[in-house]
């Protein structure tokens, strides 16, 4: 089938010892004992004592200077040689009375004792120990972010929240940019929030223009409409394609060239805005939708929502679950029906899907009076979390009338 440029319509797509001081006083002063040697004389007392077992003599007391009276009470006249002598001196010429006696000796002074030892200090007992430091625990790494199916790649936790390295930075500004990759220049547009959180992971919406179209048509149609429908609830991207067959801009993905630039874009982002890896997602229309598709089986989305798509931009092999809703008009003539069915298939077997039922989605009711006959219907026994939608209406090739609302919803129960 030959796709033809098709002009386009508006509509829209985030841690003592101590010194035993040993005072040990010790040691003996050797000067502090005074040794006397004292010769032993006559008894005074006229007792005969004996020297005592330490070689010093009893002795009268100190200072009495007595001895014991004699019995002759005669008085004598003094010795001519003073001091001690060994015998009594004879007696003078014969007088009435008794001789006297000789004076006592006075006995040496009594020795003074040594001055009494001072004992050694108390010893002072060692000061006590200080514990050991409590252990601090090892600290615990924090547990790493989930890995990636490669660069630019989906996270490995489908549910839970993967944030980019780029949360808590400034974001850039909303804005027209250029990336290189595959060694060509590629171009998209950047919308952010106007009260962008910077700490907040926004879901991260991709749309894709058709063929002949460009980022700014993207961009015009307010990104399918889902810079209304979503609210500032997500950072929204207009990549822009390369020429295709010489009639256009489009997503003919040789290669793999398309995904790689999307890779990057995504490489780009995680480290300059805050946003979920586990939530992103593409919509677009006829070869946007086809790009959708092309994300979807590279498993680079959590859920897509093409119009009007097919296979042309390829579908890599791969196991990877993705949510899907399509649309296509009945009558399409520049992207046939049954084409539509036939990309949509290829995710059905990846969910693992099985038979269809009536949905539950209103958009048929707001399509409008111009699209009826109009019907949606889910799928059954998909994988849980990758619900499969699809709505055929009556129509040719175009932009889903009145979708932003439908898809954005579809994109938010994620």
């Amino acid at each position: 089938m030959k796709l033809q440029p098709y002009p386009i319509l508006s509509s829209t797509a985030f841690v003592l010892s101590g010194a035993l001081v040993a005072l040990s006083c010790g040691g003996d002063d050797k000067n502090s004992k005074t040794t006397q040697t004292v010769v032993p004389g006559p008894d005074p007392s006229g007792t005969g004592a004996q020297p005592t077992a330490d070689g010093v003599g009893s002795v009268a007391p100190p200072g009495t200077g007595s001895a014991a009276p004699s019995s002759n009470p005669l008085p004598v006249t003094p010795a001519t040689q003073p001091g001690p002598v060994d015998t009594v001196p004879a007696p003078t010429a014969a007088e009435p009375g008794g001789m006297t006696g000789p004076d006592g000796m006075t006995g040496p002074d009594g020795m003074t004792g040594p001055d009494g030892m001072t004992g050694p200090d108390g010893m002072t007992g060692p000061d006590g120990m200080t514990g050991p430091d409590g252990m601090t625990g090892p600290d615990q790494g924090a547990a790493g972010a989930p890995g990636s199916d490669g660069p630019g790649g989906m996270m490995n936790t489908a549910d839970g929240v993967a944030p980019s390295s780029g949360c808590g930075q400034d974001p850039p500004a909303s804005d027209r940019y250029t990336i290189e990759t595959g060694g060509k220049m590629r171009e998209y547009i950047l919308e952010v929030p106007p009260n962008y959180d910077p700490q907040k992971p926004y879901r991260l919406v991709f749309g894709w223009h058709p063929w002949g179209g460009s980022a700014e048509f993207v961009e015009g149609t307010g990104y399918y409409g889902l810079r209304d429908a979503s609210g500032g609830e997500a950072i929204l991207v207009a990549p822009h394609g390369l020429d295709f067959g010489g009639n256009g801009l489009g997503w003919g993905n040789e290669g793999g060239e398309d995904i790689e630039f999307l890779r990057a874009m995504i490489d780009r982002f995680d480290g300059e805005l805050c946003f979920d890896h586990n939530r992103m997602f593409s919509t677009g229309f006829s070869f946007g939708g086809m790009m959708s598709n092309a994300v979807a089986c590279a498993g680079l989305a959590r859920a897509v929502a093409p119009m009007a798509g097919s296979l042309i931009s390829g579908c890599e092999d791969g196991s990877t679950p993705v949510a899907y809703m399509g649309f296509h008009g009945e009558q399409d003539q520049v992207v046939g029906y049954d084409t539509g069915e036939a990309a949509r298939d290829k995710i059905v077997a990846r969910n693992g899907c099985s038979g269809t039922t009536a949905s539950s989605s209103t958009w048929c009711d707001e399509a409008g009076g111009s699209s009826q006959p109009c019907e949606c219907v889910d799928f059954l026994d998909c994988k849980d979390g990758y619900p499969i939608t699809w709505c055929g209406y009556n129509g040719q090739h175009m932009i889903a009338p009145n979708s932003a609302e439908t898809i954005w919803n579809f994109f938010s129960q994620f």
